[in-house]
């Protein structure tokens, strides 16, 4: 990542209503079973690939991370549960196949727990969720909904959390009021 431009002073994401976040990945059980980890590792990253050559599909951003020699998992942005859903069901992308493939191997007996897959969906009202980040390059959220200076949101924890977009408080007025009747 050396050579991205870091944004000087503080900066908050500029995501406005829910954020949809996936966090998928691998752990390797059996380092020597490298013929079962590996191409599991490599469809993930075709994955994310194939993703990043269709931005309609909505994958807004993505880090790949490690907690372990063992797991390795990529933090994913969504535009929405819709799209992500719509996404993980589509027969013509990658992952309908690779998961093809699992569910084969699954019936047949052939899985051999050599190599363990996750996933863990969150859908952050907003209201729950905040970011600040100083003198860093866009990273997480702020990359994948882009930056303002932290002063748009507020300079504390609490007001970044307290934050609504215009629109979400014209939305709650409407239904205070019970709508015109």
């Amino acid at each position: 990542m050396s050579g991205t431009r870091v944004t000087a002073g503080r900066t908050t994401a500029a995501a406005e209503g829910d954020v949809v976040v996936l966090l998928i990945g691998m752990r390797v059980n059996h380092f020597w079973a490298v013929h079962q980890w590996v191409p599991v590792f490599f469809a993930m990253l075709r994955m994310v690939r194939d993703l990043e050559k269709e931005p309609g599909r909505g994958l807004l951003g993505r880090i790949l991370l490690t907690a372990s020699p063992r797991t390795y998992y990529v933090v994913q942005y969504w535009e929405s549960k819709e799209k992500l859903y719509a996404y993980a069901s589509a027969p013509d992308m990658f992952h309908h196949k690779a998961w093809g493939i699992i569910n084969r191997k699954e019936r047949a007996g052939k899985l051999r727990q050599h190599v363990g897959i996750w996933h863990e969906t969150y859908v952050v009202p907003e209201g729950s969720y905040e970011s600040i980040y100083a003198d860093m390059p866009p990273f997480g959220l702020a990359a994948a909904y882009g930056e303002l200076p932290v002063e748009k949101r507020g300079r504390r924890g609490a007001d970044r959390f307290a934050y609504r977009a215009a629109r979400a408080g014209v939305e709650a007025e409407a239904e205070a009021g019970g709508g015109a009747g």
